[in-house]
């Protein structure tokens, strides 16, 4: 597995087809890193929408998006299903943060999160408003994952710098 980007450096720009629930429309479009809008940017990558871990996670991160957009944070979540199965799952679930499409795991390779059988590891990535990774976290098996509380008390740090 490749280490992926290093704290400190830039993150690896993409772009990824995706949409978000906006009330009962799901919004389609493409999602490019480099165009955030000076905001940071949490990247979820996981395994897969309607899995157990998976569910719990997004549902977690989807009911704190408040704490995020008050810490100028943005949260998209990556996996490797494709767009129609995720707009499934925002609408079974309620999830209201774009959820991305990385298909031909590219992305997830470029973040060194791509593993064999079970397609991406689930990890967190901090990106800065000027692009840099400030932070990440790659589980090893993937049965649990990073805490809101967590990922508010990372982005202060990098509000705070």
């Amino acid at each position: 597995m490749a280490s992926g980007p290093q704290i400190g450096s830039p993150a690896p720009d993409f772009t990824l087809p995706g949409g978000v629930l906006e009330g009962e429309s799901f919004a389609r479009a493409d999602y490019r890193l480099s165009t955030a809008g000076g905001r940071a940017v949490v990247l979820a990558f996981y395994p897969g929408d309607n899995t157990a871990v998976c569910t719990k996670q997004l549902c977690s991160y989807s009911s704190g998006l408040e704490t995020f957009d008050g810490l100028d944070a943005d949260v998209w979540g990556i996996s490797p299903q494709g767009v129609d199965s995720h707009e499934s799952f925002a609408r079974t679930h309620g999830l209201r943060m774009p959820l991305l499409a990385d298909e031909g795991r590219e992305t997830a390779r470029a973040y060194g999160v791509a593993a064999p059988g079970i397609g991406v590891r689930r990890a967190v990535f901090l990106i800065g408003p000027d692009g840099i990774l400030r932070w990440k976290h790659v589980a090893l098996l993937g049965a649990t994952f990073q805490s809101l509380d967590t990922l508010a008390d990372q982005l202060s740090g990098i509000k705070a710098a």
